[in-house]
């Protein structure tokens, strides 16, 4: 018996035929067979049909009177359905390019005349097979749909969300820009995503001294958002008693560990303490404001730069291993002197790793060349300028990468 193609009943066939008694043959066979069975006695008659009711599987004389079984093959897979309906083509033609017009106009298979009993039910159940697949793959295009529709609904939970996280991640870099009695600092920050892993900043020490620092995790995602959030408060000069870097001096006023052993306590911190497989990079400064020595350790950071009142740039620093990888790893102090209206500049390697449209990375050497271009401007457009640069160099401004940057500018007491 044929499978049912749903709860309401067996297949159901349309036969069309100009001839009556070739339809009558047809439908008494089909009927013993356990098939439903309407009749058409023309291509127009079968249209009209098929326009108030869905069938299964036709069959249908090619030459007809009127409208031929071509033409009703082609209007009936014009039809809106939202079955599918397997045709098939009676005929006595069996030229290949006849054929080939059938095939083009939607028929999927043919019978020759005079039909044989056995060749026409092998043919109606590989029909039925294809349709039982057509229903199964509706089935789970629905199901698929369904579930299209609910990870949608928790894509945009998400990104609700990760709107929001970038919105407090903006706010641990409030001061855009901060005034210090001998000097400013400038920030700016770009994620990649929606959160990022690169976080700048600065504190105040004490009075005429200050820190400033720059730091990439591993990763730009919302884990590394994490930890940057984490470093934020290890870092922060709102709240010094949390401050890794500060210590209280021997006449009980606020001081700092050297930049190394700030550097020493992160990396133990990471490894001891959190015990998670992420790692940073990090370029931090101690700058005396009255004198503008500097007292620096880079740790696995892109070198940091001098640029000179008179617009040269220099790079400083010696490289140094990323916090977070090495237990026990040891980082050195690195001392140079600025001069009222000289800037350091600490960046993040989104800006010297980001490749162009030939995977040609902007480097050290291209960073120079942009700040030297546009040493005249005010730090906060320098930063604009260099983000500026940066999109003209990769073709975009959605960069792979995170990219931040920080600059200094010391005045001098």
């Amino acid at each position: 018996m044929p499978e049912q193609t749903d709860g309401a009943g067996l297949p159901l066939v349309l036969v069309v035929d100009d001839s009556r008694a070739q339809r009558r043959m047809l439908s008494v066979q089909l009927s013993r067979w356990g098939y439903q069975v309407a009749e058409a006695a023309s291509a127009e008659e079968a249209l009209d049909l098929c326009r108030n009711q869905t069938f299964h599987l036709i069959l249908s004389d090619w030459m007809m009177p009127g409208m031929t079984g071509l033409e009703f093959c082609r209007a009936f897979r014009a039809l809106p359905e939202e079955g599918y309906g397997y045709f098939i083509l009676l005929t006595s033609k069996s030229d290949k390019t006849e054929i080939a017009n059938g095939l083009e106009a939607g028929a999927d298979d043919f019978l020759t005349k005079p039909v044989s009993a056995d060749e026409l039910r092998a043919r109606l159940r590989a029909g039925e097979r294809i349709l039982g697949m057509q229903r199964e793959l509706v089935g789970k295009n629905r199901l698929l749909g369904v579930a299209l529709d609910q990870l949608q609904k928790v894509y945009d939970s998400l990104d609700r969300d990760l709107i929001e996280a970038r919105k407090l991640q903006q706010t641990l870099m409030r001061d855009r820009h901060r005034e210090f009695s001998g000097g400013s600092v400038s920030l700016i920050l770009r994620p990649s995503g929606h959160v990022g892993g690169d976080l700048v900043g600065s504190f105040a020490i004490s009075q005429r001294r200050i820190a400033v620092y720059s730091v990439d995790v591993s990763g730009h995602g919302v884990a590394s958002a994490m930890m940057t959030a984490r470093l934020a408060g290890m870092l922060s000069g709102a709240s010094p008693d949390m401050n890794i870097a500060l210590t209280s001096g021997q006449d009980g006023f606020r001081d700092a560990w050297p930049p190394e052993m700030v550097a020493y306590r992160l990396n133990r911190m990471m490894i001891e303490d959190l015990q998670v497989e992420q790692y940073f990079t990090l370029a931090y400064a101690e700058i005396d404001m009255a004198t503008g020595q500097c007292m620096m350790v880079q740790a696995g950071h892109p070198h940091p730069l001098v640029m000179r009142k008179d617009g040269t740039v220099e790079m400083v620093g010696d490289g140094g291993l990323p916090i977070g990888l090495i237990e026990g790893a040891s980082y050195q102090r690195i001392t140079f002197r600025l001069a009222p209206g000289d800037r350091l500049i600490l960046v993040s390697d989104g800006f010297t790793e980001c490749p162009d449209a030939a995977e040609k990375e902007l480097g050290t050497e291209g960073l120079v060349e942009v700040l030297a271009a546009h040493s005249a401007l005010a730090s906060t457009q320098l930063l604009e300028a260099m983000i500026w640069a940066l999109s003209n160099h990769a073709g975009t401004s959605d960069f792979p990468d995170d990219v931040s940057a920080l600059i200094f500018d010391y005045r001098g007491n």
